[in-house]
């Protein structure tokens, strides 16, 4: 399964399906491995993250490891803690400067592959809309906001949260329960996840 895995992660890194739609080229990024026990579902990557190479790297994950209160050190390490989002590559922005969506080809081709190879994940992390409509299906809310608000419906395999972009700032302070109530259930989770 080891080998499986393996050569699916260096397909994966080798993949070009969309690349006609992305104005920057492909550079897939991705990171798993079999004794992963947190498993972090993002949307795609960013500018920073395309340049880099390096999944998080901007300051959305600045943000993500301060809601889960762990080290930059803690959250790479590939031995706890697979990092697959929706799209790979980075879609580049719109013309309001955001971010555009993850491709619509990626996540269908390859998580169904994946993560089912990931047997030791306790728990999925479901960073914004796009990852939270992929995997809670017809058991999702009606908008994100209901979807995160009713995270303990879908505990223990799958905790839904928004995207730790500043654009969500607002939507923070709009939902306090999200820092009250959500916050310290995640972090006593994937606390008892990685230690376990």
């Amino acid at each position: 399964m080891a080998a499986r895995l393996e050569t699916l992660l260096k397909q994966a890194r080798a993949c070009e399906i969309c690349a006609a739609a992305l104005p920057h080229g492909c550079r897939p990024v991705l990171r798993a491995t079999r004794s992963a026990r947190l498993l972090i579902v993002g949307q795609a990557p960013g500018r920073r993250v395309h340049e880099t190479g390096i999944p998080w790297n901007d300051p959305s994950g600045d943000r993500l490891r301060s809601w889960l209160e762990i080290d930059r050190e803690r959250f790479y390490d590939g031995r706890r803690i697979a990092i697959v989002p929706m799209g790979f590559c980075y879609p580049g922005t719109d013309d309001a400067g955001a971010d555009r969506p993850p491709r619509p080809e990626c996540a269908p081709t390859w998580h169904p592959q994946l993560v089912p190879l990931l047997k030791e994940v306790r728990l999925t992390l479901l960073v914004g809309s796009y990852a939270q409509a992929f995997y809670l299906a017809g058991r999702r809310q009606a908008s994100m906001t209901e979807t995160v608000r009713r995270f303990a419906d879908h505990l223990p395999q799958f905790l839904p949260l928004p995207h730790p972009s500043w654009r969500n700032t607002a939507w923070i302070k709009r939902n306090p329960w999200f820092e009250r109530e959500l916050l310290p259930v995640l972090r006593q989770r994937v606390r008892k996840v990685l230690e376990g």
